[in-house]
């Protein structure tokens, strides 16, 4: 059994939100999971103390595995040659290792990749290059049919769920196709500050109708920009892999009980099922 903590959004800066931070160190000591996916945005603004501020945090987060992805808010925005010239410096300088960190143990394969396409082109919407597609068909051209291949990346590859008008990701149905090639059966991501929990043969049919994935959507873990249904809300999403099946529990955090609690649970058959 392997269980990962995903989270997504912190935003650290203005919009971070200290007590929810704690709370959500109290739940990750409580669950000792084995990997801590954060799928992008760990910042506001792309500043060296919301960064310095992000990694002690992160540190503080038990995990055996660490996955920061980066988001399209840790780029800088208003500084315009940073942005032109290296805009990854300073999420490199505090995350470099964790962003390229993959973990594979116990038949489940995980691999971070980079879906914000900087300078400008497609880092609010998003997108993945033919080098980050090239990074995770090599990371799985060696698997074992059972094994389950999981990706971290920001952007939403799917429709905003119930509220709003985000569309998803540039060239998301090719990258669907192209992930569904890979026989990828899991995708971790954020940027909508909502949560959804789904399929993607729910939303696109694909060329392949035998094999889709289970997208997971997780809200802003710790800012107050959360939207929709989880306006002013903050999630987290814990994942438990079985031989056989996936659960995908989603805790959202209450402030009267200033906890993190079950807001509902998802189960989802492992494609290829594990004797």
């Amino acid at each position: 059994m392997t269980k990962i903590l995903h989270i997504s959004d912190l935003h650290f800066g203005k919009h971070y939100v200290p007590e929810v931070g704690d709370a959500l160190q109290k739940l990750a000591q409580k669950l000792q999971v084995d990997v801590l996916a954060v799928s992008g945005d760990v910042t506001q603004r792309a500043k060296n103390t919301e960064f310095a501020d992000a990694l002690s945090y992160i540190d503080q987060l038990p995990a055996a595995t660490k996955n920061v992805v980066p988001g399209n808010h840790d780029i800088p925005l208003f500084r315009v040659l940073e942005r032109l010239r290296t805009p990854y410096a300073l999420f490199n300088q505090h995350f470099g290792q964790s962003a390229h960190a993959t973990y594979s143990a116990g038949g489940v394969r995980i691999i971070g990749i980079d879906s914000t396409a900087p300078p400008w082109r497609a880092v609010i919407d998003g997108d993945i290059s033919a080098v980050q597609r090239a990074r995770y068909q090599s990371f799985f051209a060696d698997c074992e049919p059972a094994d389950l291949r999981v990706i971290v990346m920001h952007h939403n590859l799917l429709p905003a769920p119930v509220f709003g008008s985000a569309k998803p990701m540039r060239r998301a149905r090719q990258i669907l196709d192209h992930m569904t090639d890979c026989r990828v059966d899991l995708v971790l991501s954020g940027h909508l500050h909502r949560a959804s929990i789904g399929h993607s043969l729910d939303a696109y049919p694909g060329k392949d109708r035998e094999h889709g994935i289970t997208v997971v959507q997780c809200g802003t873990s710790t800012s107050r920009r959360g939207r929709g249904m989880e306006r002013e809300k903050n999630s987290v999403n814990l994942i438990t892999v079985t031989a056989n099946h996936l659960s995908i529990r989603h805790l959202i955090y209450f402030g009267e009980q200033q906890e993190f609690q079950l807001n509902s649970e998802h189960l989802f058959p492992r494609a290829t099922q594990v004797s």
